[in-house]
């Protein structure tokens, strides 16, 4: 009961009006259901029952690799609020992803880990109104035994260490050069790679002595890499926009999972999963 209550405030952040619901519902009926009914008999008098028979259907979400794991809990929460609803992730790098969407490519919603893809997608056309919904600062990540001794982001000037980034044109690789930026620092890496879970592979595997990834990221990986924190007066952040794609096929939906993604449950995953508030 707890998560389809829910569902009409993330309906109401949304802006789908209750003429509108009622109008998608199966009733016409705007008596509330009674405090000790259950929303398991299926009453069409109940307004959750209405709001949750209003969204059906099929999105597909596009979103920053980094997102994979929060949205991924978030994607398993909104379906069981929504019986018989699907959301379908596509992870990777956000400039990759404005591209294909700008192509035309099939896509619902788009979560991008830096406004500047986002704001590429909205020139387009392809998207109105988009709003942060949480930012993301950068960390040293080594392997767990840190063959290269890395203790600080200065560390990776060293001809010595092995670094991997992500490509520039990627927020995590544009993040990063703001980190050396501020700590007037040049690194030059072995390796460019197109999204950040693709850096922190590489670390994982050895190929690397320390790789520039995300909190979450590390986060993430576990035991399997060990976080260099970055100074707060060194470090750099990005902010994260979401908004539905105008082109969408289902788009009640599409906000429906928006509003799900900026109220408390949503917020409660991605900040388990070190997020920050924007």
């Amino acid at each position: 009961m707890r998560h389809i209550a829910f569902t009409l405030t993330a309906a109401a952040i949304a802006g789908i009006t209750a003429s509108s619901l009622a109008a998608c519902s199966s009733s016409t009926s705007s008596t509330p259901a009674s405090a000790g009914s259950s929303s398991s008999t299926g009453s069409a008098s109940s307004p959750t029952a209405s709001a949750s028979a209003s969204l059906s259907g099929s999105i597909t979400v596009f979103a920053a690799a980094s997102l994979q794991e929060a949205f991924t809990t978030i994607g398993k929460q909104f379906e069981a609020a929504h019986p018989g609803v699907k959301v379908t992730f596509s992870f990777g790098a956000s400039s990759t992803l404005a591209t294909q969407i700008i192509n035309g490519a099939p896509a619902d919603v788009f979560a991008s880990a830096a406004p500047k893809n986002m704001q590429q997608i909205v020139t387009a056309g392809d998207a109105s109104s988009p709003v942060d919904f949480v930012k993301n600062v950068m960390e040293v990540a080594v392997p767990p035994s840190n063959p290269a001794h890395v203790t600080s982001v200065n560390d990776l000037a060293k001809s010595s260490v092995k670094v991997a980034l992500c490509q520039p044109q990627v927020p995590c690789g544009a993040t990063a050069a703001k980190v050396f930026g501020n700590a007037k620092i040049t690194v030059k890496p072995v390796t460019l790679q197109p999204d950040v879970k693709s850096v922190l592979t590489q670390v994982e595997l050895g190929n690397v002595d320390a790789g520039v990834v995300y909190v979450t990221d590390v986060n993430a990986a576990k035991a399997k890499v060990m976080g260099i924190p970055i100074p707060a007066g060194v470090n750099a952040s990005t902010e994260y926009p979401i908004a539905p794609v105008s082109k969408s096929g289902n788009m009640s939906l599409a906000q429906a999972f928006v509003a799900y993604v900026l109220s408390p449950a949503g917020q409660a995953v991605l900040t388990a999963d070190k997020f920050e508030k924007p």
